[in-house]
């Protein structure tokens, strides 16, 4: 694909097509920091952290004035990250982001949090310049990125190239509606209980064209983890560098039941094992709050491949809950989130976990910075 020609069906854009787009549409604000062809997933890619980022007093929603005036506004400090800073818990944070977009009409992008950003409790949201919506840009957006950070368990610490965030870019509608997600759904079943494949009529498909996802506390023990309170600082970039019992309690379902405490952070998994086939991708969204009082803190996204794999079994999707205002019965096959489906142009050359660190093969796994075993 060219940076020029436009894009006809309403898809989203995969690896090849965003390998086009390098040092055009996609660049960086620095010519000594060009963007990395290894930050590219198979449907989407990974935005790193700039030099400069300011403490905050609120975080804002871009609106009329430029983004550098209200920053000008609203810090209290500005700093560096070329060696590291580190970020506080319950404070808001706002740092430039390295890449830069420069968008044909025809294309317009969203970003969502990595999945080790969620798995440690990350709150972010990306920022465009004059467009007032977090987490998206217009179509044919030119200009620079922000990303607001806010870690809400642990305090950790950052530094310039670090990945938060992943950006998508798409073409026209690719959302799939319930017919489309019917027939992609007869065609390859999306998800499984242990070996056996859910058959359509089972499948929890929406009128909105979404697929719901229940909890799975039975049989796993740990079901779940709840973030520890007063840690030490998390090492956001080292894999394996804490011990998970030194940040996380691990939880026991009794009677495949778990009751949430208000404002506490959980991660649990998915009862239904996830797969994504090669022609689409996935966005996790937050569960409805008519029934129950708490939140998928973060909507992830599952690239072309997840669990697609040899055993044709599927892999689970992990779920970041927190529960407001009261504590919250959860049980075991409750529903929990639902995933919007998009149609891709074409396979991408690399499915999800081919060729780079990936959670392909995960149950209820946390972030990479921590370890399970000793």
């Amino acid at each position: 694909m060219s940076a020029t020609k436009p894009l006809t069906q309403d898809t989203l854009l995969v690896d090849r097509e965003l390998h086009a787009l390098l040092g055009s549409a996609i660049r960086s604000g620095w010519a000594d920091r060009p963007v990395r062809p290894e930050q590219i997933s198979p449907a989407s890619i990974d935005l790193r952290l700039g030099a400069r980022g300011w403490r905050m007093r609120a975080g804002f929603l871009p609106g009329r004035a430029p983004i550098e005036r209200t920053i000008a506004d609203l810090a209290l400090s500005e700093f560096r990250l070329d060696s590291g800073a580190v970020f506080e818990r319950g404070v808001a944070y706002l740092v430039e982001l390295e890449e830069e977009l420069f968008l044909e009409p025809h294309l317009r992008g969203r970003f969502n949090p990595r999945s080790s950003t969620g798995r440690c409790d990350i709150f972010t949201r990306v920022l465009c310049d004059r467009h007032p919506r977090f987490d998206e840009t217009p179509a044919g957006y030119r200009g620079k990125l922000w990303i607001e950070i806010a870690p809400l368990s642990f305090p950790v610490r950052l530094a310039r190239g670090d990945r938060l965030a992943q950006l998508r870019l798409s073409s026209g509608n690719p959302a799939l509606n319930q017919a489309q997600l019917r027939a992609l759904y007869q065609r390859t079943p999306l998800v499984h209980d242990g070996e056996r494949p859910i058959p359509l009529e089972e499948a929890r498909i929406g009128e909105d064209g979404t697929l719901e996802l229940c909890v799975g506390l039975a049989g796993r023990n740990p079901c779940g983890w709840r973030s520890a309170t007063h840690t030490d600082l998390v090492e956001f970039a080292r894999e394996g560098a804490h011990a998970a019992l030194d940040f996380w309690e691990p939880l026991r379902a009794q009677d495949g039941r778990c009751i949430l405490a208000p404002e506490s952070f959980y991660i649990f998994a998915s009862r239904e094992r996830l797969i994504i086939p090669p022609d689409v991708a996935a966005e996790m969204l937050p569960i409805d709050v008519g029934i129950g009082e708490l939140r998928n803190n973060y909507a992830g996204f599952f690239d072309n491949g997840f669990g697609y794999g040899a055993d044709g079994r599927g892999t689970p999707a992990v779920l970041e809950v927190r529960a407001h205002d009261v504590p919250f019965l959860v049980e075991d096959g409750q529903p929990f989130c639902r995933l919007r489906f998009f149609r891709t142009g074409e396979r991408p050359a690399r499915l999800y976990g081919e060729g780079r660190p990936s959670y392909q093969g995960q149950d209820l796994t946390l972030a990479r910075c921590f370890r399970t075993t000793t």
